[in-house]
């Protein structure tokens, strides 16, 4: 069956149909007719190309109680996800071919997005030697993402010979900029606000400091850098300089340091304890500012899902992370186009074409287009809604938005020309695994 999508609009603001047919987007125009197709009325929604998320926690294998693979692929559907990358720090690490590519059959299993794995820079994430970068790289699963998110990789002798290694294959590390020694015990950010609660502050300087070294090194051995969740004004001013010289770096940043501030810290509500931490109002101000200029590349969710018992405890007892994929695209619209940042072109560029660039993530370089692969997001920006535990679809529901009202909701979502949410909804897993199985598109 064919798909045929009414009444969408792009991003440029202009309207048109949608036919999708043998896997792509067969056709684009005005009153378009196909027979037997299933239809989807889009009247008043975005057409956005697929989104892709560069920094996922999908948790599997090791950590099931908090996610898997399958269930972490359903909130990334929700949310108007395509494509995800799925972080290193499981058990086993993704250390070796055979983890990265058992990683990757999971997410085909699964059928709701596209997950591409990413490796751990060094063996078991301890930062001692290097793991097996070409390995990864040459197993099915075609690694060509490197990070020890969750850790730095503080040695610069380990960082620079990653950083030469993936530059053989035209891969990129991805760092996790937090200098070790300035952050041990580290709660909140450091500030007025730590003093006064007697949390030990995370120092903005933790993170400016090692994206100063690294994007020196990258520019050195002439590789490409990665900077996760980049949460700082300092770190902005690092990335801008380094990107005026020409050097090949990149840069993320959350949803949730888009919107939310270190003041919500005083209620010691551990669904707002992140790594990084939430920073200052002026810190948010810079970084909306810098997604608008190009400084910061890509929004990606860092979508950090954990059980119950992990948030629900003493702030210093709980773990770091919050789950995103569910939210990420009603933030974004908080934060940068209602407060006129962003345009909904920018919103594709920074939340599909530019992250599946970097990622390397074939059939996202011209978005909704003609002969392109079928992966695209209907959304609805009119729409208003309490966000609540009925919204996630994930395992975590560390969710900071929880009773908050978010702008818009993703309509319906397809991928590999297949429908994984309509009105709202997700397809059944047992109908998406047969479809991610044989090809065939639902009607």
């Amino acid at each position: 069956m064919t798909i045929l999508v009414k009444s969408a609009r792009l991003v440029d603001g202009s309207l048109t149909d949608i036919v999708v047919r043998d896997g792509l987007i067969a056709e684009l125009g005005s009153s378009l007719s196909e027979s037997g197709a299933q239809v989807i009325d889009a009247d008043g929604l975005v057409a956005l190309p697929g989104l892709v998320d560069l920094h996922t926690h999908l948790r599997e294998p090791g950590f099931e109680q908090s996610e898997t693979v399958l269930t972490g692929s359903r909130a990334a559907a929700i949310g108007g996800f395509t494509a995800v990358h799925a972080m290193a720090n499981t058990s086993p690490v993704s250390d070796t071919a055979g983890v990265v590519e058992q990683v990757q059959r999971l997410g085909e299993s699964a059928g709701y997005v596209t997950v591409r794995p990413v490796g751990a820079v060094t063996v078991g994430l301890e930062g001692r030697q290097l793991a097996e970068i070409g390995a990864m790289a040459a197993s099915r699963a075609r690694v060509r993402v490197f990070s020890d998110d969750g850790k730095c990789v503080s040695d610069a002798l380990l960082m620079r010979r990653a950083l030469e290694y993936v530059s053989t294959f035209g891969g990129v590390v991805a760092q996790h900029s937090q200098e070790p020694r300035l952050t041990e015990g580290a709660q909140m950010n450091e500030g007025t606000i730590s003093g006064e609660l007697g949390l030990a502050g995370w120092p903005a300087v933790a993170e400016e400091s090692i994206i100063a070294r690294d994007v020196l090194l990258a520019q050195h051995v002439g590789a490409r850098l990665h900077v996760c969740h980049l949460s700082t004004a300092g770190s902005v001013d690092v990335v801008r300089w380094a990107k005026a010289r020409g050097i090949a770096v990149t840069a993320e940043v959350t949803p949730h340091h888009l919107l939310l501030t270190e003041d919500l810290a005083s209620s010691y509500d551990a669904r707002y304890k992140v790594n990084p931490p939430l920073r200052r109002a002026e810190d948010v101000q810079a970084l909306r500012e810098a997604v608008a200029d190009g400084t910061i590349d890509i929004v990606a969710t860092d979508h950090a899902p954990h059980p119950l018992e992990s948030k629900e405890c003493e702030w210093d007892a709980a773990a770091f992370g919050m789950v995103g994929l569910e939210s990420a695209l009603s933030v974004v619209q908080a934060a940068l186009i209602d407060t006129g940042h962003l345009d909904w072109a920018g919103v594709a560029r920074v939340l599909s074409r530019v992250p599946a660039e970097i990622g390397l993530v074939p059939g996202y370089e011209f978005g909704i287009a003609a002969g392109s692969p079928a992966e695209f997001t209907l959304y609805d920006p009119t729409a208003s809604r309490v966000f609540g535990l009925e919204q996630l679809r994930g395992k975590g529901i560390n969710s900071p938005y929880l009773a908050t009202t978010l702008p818009g909701r993703v309509v319906s979502t397809i991928h590999r020309a297949y429908a994984t949410v309509l009105d709202g909804e997700l397809v059944d897993a047992e109908s998406i695994a047969a479809l991610a199985l044989t090809g065939v598109q639902h009607g």
